[in-house]
């Protein structure tokens, strides 16, 4: 029989390493490539994630009149900027192998702009890629082409909303724009001149591919969209950037952010969706929802809230 004597001299037996040594073994590590699959009937959609960007809840139009310390203590984050995940998506019907939104590539920086190692992580390379969605132009979703200019997925036509290209190639839209936002049009400009022989402009409640449905959801930019993905009884709605920093927005829907393009619109659009995939109980995929993103919107008090998809074992 083991007694307290013998605990002591086997635990005493043990060579417990320094902190310092411990630190050591683990430095230079990073975390694991994000690449995640989803079954929707016979679809699999990949969520990717491309890194992540730090925002400040305080920058959301009308935090200054929103006590955000209970918002942010009730999803366990303190003061100070969110880590919000930036991701892109594939969906591969079996025919078809399209890419949603491309990421950040060098636009933000270290913590963004590994969607391509991720994309290799899922097993899809980038000639594999026949149709690229753009959800919308701006600079963490448009990592689609080189430092050259040049496509950097070489099969795929560049798909997206008519508004959305002719509100971003139209330099009358910015004349009189701070830097910022010049820089931005620049970006989206230039992606849309790396497929401009293969640009497929699209409208509302087109079909993408079989049981790949466009969504307009104006707002944040004015050809903003996302895209219903069905298959069987299954769906999923990828709806790109209608929440930036979710746990205040789900809680908050009417805060808008500085990117906007029509803030109130963008607000009226959220709510909609956020209602929209409360009723019908929608599963959903957000660019800026954290990785792997998949989960379902529920009413929570005067707001919303969201809850995280359980980890799918068998697609």
């Amino acid at each position: 029989m083991s007694t307290r004597r013998d605990f002591i001299a086997a635990a005493a037996s043990f060579t417990l390493l320094p902190v310092a040594g411990v630190r050591a073994q683990t430095e230079g590590l990073a975390q694991v490539v994000g690449a995640y699959r989803r079954g929707v009937g016979d679809i699999v959609v990949t969520a990717l994630l491309d890194g992540f960007l730090q925002l400040d809840p305080t920058m959301l139009t009308g935090s200054d009149q929103v006590a955000l310390g209970p918002i942010l203590a009730q999803n366990f984050l303190g003061a100070g900027p969110v880590d919000t995940s930036i991701n892109a998506y594939v969906i591969q019907t079996g025919e078809r192998t399209i890419l949603v939104d491309g990421g950040a590539a060098s636009a933000f920086g270290p913590t963004a702009g590994h969607a391509d190692a991720a994309l290799a992580a899922a097993g899809v390379s980038a000639d594999q890629v026949d149709t690229v969605f753009a959800t919308h132009l701006h600079p963490d979703h448009v990592g689609l082409f080189t430092a050259d200019g040049v496509a950097r997925f070489p099969n795929a036509e560049l798909a997206l909303l008519e508004a959305e290209r002719a509100f971003w190639t139209e330099d009358a839209n910015f004349s009189g724009a701070d830097d910022q936002t010049k820089s931005f049009a620049q970006l989206a400009q230039s992606a849309a001149s790396a497929y401009r022989d293969r640009l497929k402009p699209m409208t509302n409640g087109a079909d993408l591919a079989p049981g790949v449905r466009v969504m307009h959801f104006p707002g944040h930019t004015p050809g903003h969209a996302g895209l219903m993905v069905s298959s069987g009884d299954a769906s999923l709605l990828l709806w790109g950037d209608i929440v930036h920093i979710g746990p205040v927005q789900f809680a908050k829907p009417g805060l808008t952010i500085p990117f906007d393009v029509d803030q109130p619109l963008a607000a009226e659009t959220r709510a909609t969706v956020f209602d929209m995939a409360a009723n019908e109980r929608l599963e959903i995929g957000g660019s800026h929802v954290d990785f792997p993103s998949f989960g379902h919107v529920y009413r929570r008090g005067d707001g919303y809230g969201f809850a995280p998809a359980r980890w799918d074992h068998q697609l």
